[in-house]
């Protein structure tokens, strides 16, 4: 294509792009930064990948668009504004409710963004005469440090995009393609001296600015550890059942972002602010049906039922012993040695002594027996 024509291309790509509701647009090429290598590498060495042992697997491919497409020769980069109508930290105050990621109180945004993406991908495809892939999140593609290569924002010290129009809430979405396009202004950091984002997380999961130790993080042991959430880990998590936003939600370039027009962004009523006392007596079916269309159901009934008790746990609310107790026999052991640890939290001496007679009499799993003496 001559370059009058890929121009042309590229503002008929842009117009669409905003028709089917993205909020940013940008291209880079599929060389990246020399640099990226070496610090997934350092990152991968130091084991804060934690047990997402896919990063490992596809650091190869992780580290440059051409390991991943060997064609590829331009990217564009796609953003998606999903800011709330208001700050979620406040949230973290009421400790009867369940606080769940701005991300994930409605439809799961993989399902949404994909489509446009293969919509807009075939308007390239046909006006270019090009090969397309696409990808949200779901492949070893480093969409944040090519979305900043891309003009659509800066990777912030909390190592997500930054944008001066949308702040810490942009989903991003890739087109690959083996066509070189003009290529956008790549975004230039401007956190400056600010540092909020590091210093409100409570477990210091953040080494230093730009680095993310998944392994110290709340929102990793939420979604993505299967096993019990480490002991240290448990009172910081607070009510915290699906993720973490306090990095996110304390960045002063949010003041700039409008709240998002995305009707399936926006938080559903019954996942704003949902009660803990509705949520523990879950079964999985009604699990199911509850997050249906949503991301928090692949984390599976078990998981979530222990981020809830741990919720419970911290939320200093009585009442919930009973609901507690019925855990306690719950035929997954995940389930149990977590109402264990929330049952402690809540109940006095004279209670945890009664119980814990009552069940380490018949309890056969050693690690759920171990939450009874810790």
């Amino acid at each position: 294509m001559i370059e009058a024509k890929k121009i042309k291309l590229v503002k008929e790509l842009r117009q669409r792009a905003q028709k089917l509701g993205f909020d940013s647009f940008g291209i880079t090429c599929a060389t990246t930064n020399p640099k990226l290598a070496t610090r997934l590498d350092k990152a991968l060495k130091a084991g804060w990948h934690g047990d997402m042992h896919w990063m490992q697997e596809t650091a190869l491919r992780r580290t440059s668009p051409k390991g991943l497409w060997a064609d590829v020769k331009s990217i564009v980069l796609l953003g998606v504004n999903y800011a709330p109508k208001e700050n979620p930290l406040p949230l973290l105050q009421q400790k009867s409710v369940g606080n769940i990621s701005v991300y994930a109180r409605n439809r799961d945004y993989h399902d949404i963004i994909k489509g446009r993406l293969k919509e807009l991908a075939s308007l390239l495809a046909r006006k270019a005469n090009a090969d397309v892939k696409v990808f949200v999140d779901t492949a070893p593609v480093m969409e944040k440090p090519l979305a900043q290569s891309a003009g659509i924002g800066w990777q912030g010290k909390h190592s997500v995009i930054v944008s001066r129009e949308f702040g810490s809430w942009l989903f991003l979405g890739a087109i690959f393609c083996d066509v070189e396009l003009p290529t956008s202004e790549p975004a230039k950091e401007i956190c400056g001296s600010c540092t909020k984002c590091l210093t409100i997380c409570p477990t210091n999961a953040f080494p230093a600015p730009f680095q993310l130790d998944a392994t110290k993080c709340l929102a990793y042991y939420n979604n993505e550890h299967k096993g019990q959430i480490p002991l240290k880990y448990r009172a910081p998590m607070g009510n915290r059942i699906y993720g973490c936003d306090d990095c996110l939600a304390i960045c002063p370039w949010n003041k700039f972002a409008k709240t998002t027009s995305e009707i399936k962004l926006q938080a559903r009523e019954e996942l704003a602010a949902p009660k803990l006392m509705d949520l523990i007596t879950l079964d999985d079916k009604a699990f199911r049906k509850l997050f249906s269309g949503s991301p928090i159901k692949r984390l599976g009934h078990a998981r979530f039922i222990r981020n809830v008790l741990i919720a419970i746990g911290n939320s200093n609310e009585r009442q919930l012993l009973s609901e507690i107790e019925k855990r306690l026999v719950d035929e997954n052991p995940l389930i149990r040695g977590m109402a264990i640890w929330a049952y402690i939290q809540l109940a006095n001496e004279e209670e945890i002594v009664s119980k814990k007679a009552q069940y380490m009499k018949k309890e056969i799993d050693k690690e759920v027996a171990k939450e009874w003496v810790r």
